[in-house]
């Protein structure tokens, strides 16, 4: 259950969190025995709805009751509680008691609760249907009791269950709740300690669901401390401290403990609520011996070598920061560093030229100018800018001269990059600073007191780290030791909650004890998870998903994972097996309905395809196709990139070397004439480093060209860097405008430059900007001096930024989709031609795995993929040419002929089949399914030899059943590169098909 928020803005992570519940109950009032196919993520092939071996029964979503179904789940795979809910039973004296209509209702929930789970326990269905447990919470919700949070929906489940087994625990005296299993399962006490006058006042408080405050806490640990110490109390990481004077004990603990995490807060200012997204990790296992009041002299002794520790660890990195930034200004730099440029500075050779000898540039003394006001763009962070700008020009002559009239040497020129005070080297400055005059004893002092000091300050920063580590471990270890690890519980559920505080989706993930696995329950969806996925939709922080609850079973207690056993055997009970025989029943009868629905079902589908098949035999006509070269239908192996992406960056190996010889084999001033669409003819030396003329026709490279050319005047006038400046506004500003032109049949610019593809995808700025940057560092631009020298500029400009300044796996994974965006678009292209050229086979394969891999693209934006109706067009297109093809060789029961007729089912068909159904399904993608399954259901009543029929008795339930087994497409073949590129390739594909056949593409 997703519920949409209609003013959500997209570029930000705005507050989701959870509420959900408001669609009413109207609607749903015949979900008992809904309609097949609505779109509910369930799929419309019978096959789909049978559940697989050993595998966990979802429960479907009836209605935003998706809470429900994580809720219900957790309690389900805790043995301990579904066996109490499977034999709840009361007596006929219980039941002539019970005459409220709480107590009426409540029993009537307990019922449709033990049916759920005998049908989760034995039922053949693949998903259950809870409507009528839900609709009982539902009615009591209309009532005066109505209330919207759906945790308090959660809380009044919780409590029915109590009620429920309160009534067979003990019916003579209600308020005794000693010996109700919900209270013996998920209830526990703890002491509230106060001091009152001089006087330490206490007493017991019973719990359920634990709360736990999010903000200001970084883990579980540091939230319980919070939560049971209200006094001036130090946690391991949060600087909080508490002032109420309030300790809590645990002193019983529940068999499952669980723990509901604020995630919500009421926000004043906007009037409405809003979640926390705060990141708060959880361990798997956790040890609750500190909290526990039998070691309070334990633990608040411990506490106080924390407090301690803390103020030692405060004290020691104030120290460690005095000499990372050091600095009486604004601006502060590590003192090491300081110290060795001050040695570089004395140890530097006075010259005698004077200050007054060296040309002036007045632009050299202005203040830096930053080159994101030059492209009007923002830039990378608050402190640094991408492309750094300290002079925005350059002296006109080429070389310049000391005082005394002779041309500087190219060691005079080298000068030291410092990053902390220059973004580049200051060739418009012809000297390096150095003294004026230094005798040998004022440098041999100078020098030895600056090494030394370096090397104090060195050592000190090394013992300060060292001092850091061991006091962080010590603190790290506090409550490691074995005396406070005695009591143990292991993560048994996590339910998340994905939205925002007025809607959202829940799920849960649970622990499989049997077989060592994590397992999502997601509505009617039940597969196999991680603990790393587990972690990224519940710690929080990183998207709109986390934890709400987290429920934790006793580690030392077996019996509450344990399965039934036979009395008499000692064997495991499992499915039917472990049902009270009036269950078994219930259970086997629901099974004999899905059968009758599953035969009704294929009956009508088989019937109405062999008359569609009939009708379309009739009037269908085979469309025409166009002759194309076999040239055309190659495609690349790989999608080359030609963006200037992460695959771009120079590879210094013995590729260069080789390079490098070949250039020294061909005359120094050797030029050639090449010819660049778009942009003319160029003159390129023939020593070009890494010059490849192919990489230098794409599109990307073209533009880029371009804008060196247009950047030509600044470069002559100002140098290199200002070159570079120009060249990148103007490039931006060509794509920008690119990417906000409409996309055509024929014409789809994403193809034409990768930061068209991140425009319309609203990529962030930093992934844009390097990513143009690292297009003009790329080795093919050394076809002449002006574009090695803006190479050389902007891979400086790339080396200056910092991990701190981009997240390289945004950066790569950016990357990583607008290179499998390209391969889609590659294998839809060659799909079409092959099918264009009569190669069905080939055809089906490419554009199976075109509509796989888009599919992937399309969950991660409408905008990352390409349009999944002309893939599905041609998919089913190629889906019922190739069936026709199989059936006619198969019925002609010659022996080639049907080893081909099952070869192209096995290879082709039923792989493609079973993809198609695994995910949401379109009407026109059932119907060619439904199609093919008719067509091979007839042959079943003709004549036919034993072979022939054993080899359709091999194949059919395949065809049939479309979940029984794992489907993994072969991969497309192996063929030469292409050398059209995906831009001309679409044109002439798109106008092939519009001279064929109607089609849209939207």
């Amino acid at each position: 259950m997703v519920i949409k928020d209609s003013g959500l803005d997209c570029l930000t992570y705005s507050c989701f969190n959870s509420r959900a519940l408001e669609v009413s109950a109207e609607e749903n009032a015949a979900c008992v025995k809904r309609k097949r196919c609505e779109g509910s993520g369930e799929s419309c092939s019978p096959a789909d709805w049978i559940r697989q071996e050993d595998c966990p029964v979802g429960i479907r979503n009836v209605g935003n009751t998706c809470w429900f179904s994580a809720v219900i789940q957790s309690l389900f795979h805790l043995p301990v509680f579904r066996r109490l809910v499977l034999n709840y039973c009361l007596s006929e004296r219980v039941l002539e008691k019970c005459k409220s209509h709480s107590e009426k209702r409540n029993i009537a929930f307990m019922q449709e609760l033990r049916c759920l789970f005998a049908l989760m326990v034995g039922s053949n269905r693949r998903f259950v249907d809870p409507s009528a447990a839900v609709e009982l919470l539902r009615d009591a919700f209309r009532t005066s009791e109505a209330q919207q949070d759906v945790s308090e929906f959660t809380h009044k489940l919780l409590d029915w269950l109590e009620d429920a087994f309160q009534l067979a625990a003990n019916g003579n005296n209600p308020e005794d709740k000693q010996n109700n299993p919900m209270v013996q399962l998920f209830y526990g006490t703890f002491v509230a300690e106060r001091l009152h006058e001089g006087k330490i006042m206490s007493n017991i408080e019973q719990f359920g669901q634990y709360p736990l405050q999010v903000n200001g806490f970084d883990d579980l640990d540091e939230c319980l401390e919070g939560a049971m110490v209200e006094g001036e109390i130090e946690s391991l990481h949060s600087e909080q401290t508490m002032s109420s004077g309030q300790e809590r004990w645990f002193s019983k603990l529940p068999p499952v403990l669980t723990f509901e995490l604020s995630r919500f807060e009421f926000n004043q200012s906007l009037g409405r609520p809003e979640k926390i997204h705060k990141k708060l990790e959880f361990p798997q296992v956790i040890y609750m011996d500190r909290y526990l009041h039998k070691n309070v002299d334990q633990t608040q002794g411990r506490r106080g070598e924390v407090k301690r520790l803390k103020d030692q660890l405060t004290v020691l990195q104030q120290k460690l920061e005095g000499y990372k930034n050091y600095g009486s200004g604004p601006t502060k730099y590590p003192l090491a560093d300081m110290l060795q440029y001050v040695l570089e500075y004395a140890t530097t050779k006075p010259t005698n030229v004077s200050p007054a000898s060296v040309p002036v540039n007045p632009a050299a003394h202005t203040e830096p100018n930053c080159a994101y006001c030059l492209f009007s763009l923002p830039c990378l962070s608050s402190s640094k800018c991408l492309i750094s700008c300290c002079s925005q020009t350059e002296p006109d002559d080429a070389g310049s001269s000391d005082g005394s009239g002779c041309p500087q040497t190219a060691t005079q020129r080298t000068h030291i990059h410092k990053p902390f005070t220059q973004c580049r080297s200051p060739i418009e400055v012809p000297l390096q600073p150095a003294p004026h005059s230094v005798t040998e004893e004022e440098l041999y002092f100078v020098r030895s007191c600056l090494q030394r000091w370096r090397a104090e300050v060195e050592s000190t920063t090394n013992e300060l780290k060292a001092s850091i580590d061991k006091v962080s471990q010590a603190l790290e270890g506090m409550y490691s030791d074995n005396s406070l690890c005695q009591v143990p519980y292991r993560l048994h559920a996590v339910l998340v909650h994905e939205g925002q505080a007025s809607a959202g989706h829940y799920w849960a993930y649970i622990y499989d004890h049997a077989n060592k696995r994590w397992l999502k329950y997601n509505d009617v969806m039940v597969t196999e998870s991680t603990w790393e996925e587990l972690v990224r939709d519940s710690y929080g922080g990183m998207t709109n998903a986390s934890a709400y609850c987290l429920m934790y079973i006793n580690d030392k207690l077996p019996y509450l994972i344990a399965e039934d056993t036979d009395d008499e055997t000692g064997q495991a009970l499992k499915g039917m097996d472990s049902l009270p025989s009036i269950l078994r029943s219930y259970v086997r009868e629901d099974n004999r309905w899905l059968q009758q629905e599953l035969r009704e079902w294929e009956e009508q589908f088989c019937q109405a395809q062999r008359e569609e098949a009939q009708v379309q035999t009739h009037t269908e006509k085979p469309s025409a196709t166009t002759d194309r070269s076999e040239s055309e239908v190659e495609v690349e192996e790989q999608v080359i990139s030609d963006e200037g992406g992460p695959e771009a960056e120079p590879e210094a190996s013995s590729s260069e070397e080789n390079q490098a010889t070949a250039a020294r084999s061909q005359p120094e001033n050797d030029v050639s004439e090449v010819e660049i669409p778009n942009v003319g003819k160029i003159l390129v030396r023939s020593d070009a480093d890494g010059y490849n003329e192919e990489m230098m026709l794409t599109p990307a490279m073209q533009g880029v060209i371009f804008a060196i050319a247009k950047a030509r005047q600044v470069f002559d006038k100002e140098g290199p860097e200002a070159g570079l400046i120009k060249a990148f506004h103007e490039e931006y500003s060509r794509l920008y405008e690119l990417s906000q032109e409409e996309t055509t049949p024929q014409q789809d610019p994403r193809l034409q430059h990768v930061l068209v593809y991140f425009f319309q995808n609203q990529a962030p700025n930093p992934v844009i900007e390097r990513t143009l940057l690292e297009q003009f560092a790329d080795r093919n631009l050394s076809f002449d001096d002006r574009a090695i020298s803006i190479m050389r500029e902007a891979r400086s400009k790339i080396r200056l930024i910092k991990p701190e300044d981009m997240d390289m796996d945004e950066y790569l994974q950016w990357h990583d989709d607008y290179s499998m965006f390209k391969t889609v678009f590659a294998y839809l292209l060659t799909g079409l031609e092959q099918y264009q050229n009569g190669k069905i086979r080939e055809a089906l394969n490419y554009l199976a795995h075109a509509h796989q891999d888009n599919s992937v693209l399309l969950r991660k934006g409408e905008k990352k993929g390409v349009d999944q109706s002309l893939i599905a067009l041609y998919r089913r297109k190629c889906l019922k040419e190739l069936n026709e093809k199989a059936a006619t060789l198969f019925k002609s029961q010659d022996e080639n002929d049907v080893a081909d007729a099952v070869t192209i089912m096995n290879e082709c068909i039923i792989p493609c089949m079973h993809l198609m159904v695994r995910g949401s399904i379109s009407q026109e993608d059932l119907d060619i399914i439904e199609l093919i399954r008719s067509c091979w259901c007839s042959y079943l009543g003709q004549d036919m030899d034993d072979s022939v029929q054993e080899k359709l008795s091999d194949f059919l339930p395949r065809v049939l059943d479309c979940s029984a087994e794992m489907v993994v497409l072969k991969e497309p073949p192996k063929v030469r590169n292409s050398p059209h590129d995906l831009c001309s390739r679409l044109t002439a594909v798109m106008e092939s098909i519009h001279s064929t056949s109607v089609v849209t593409v939207k």
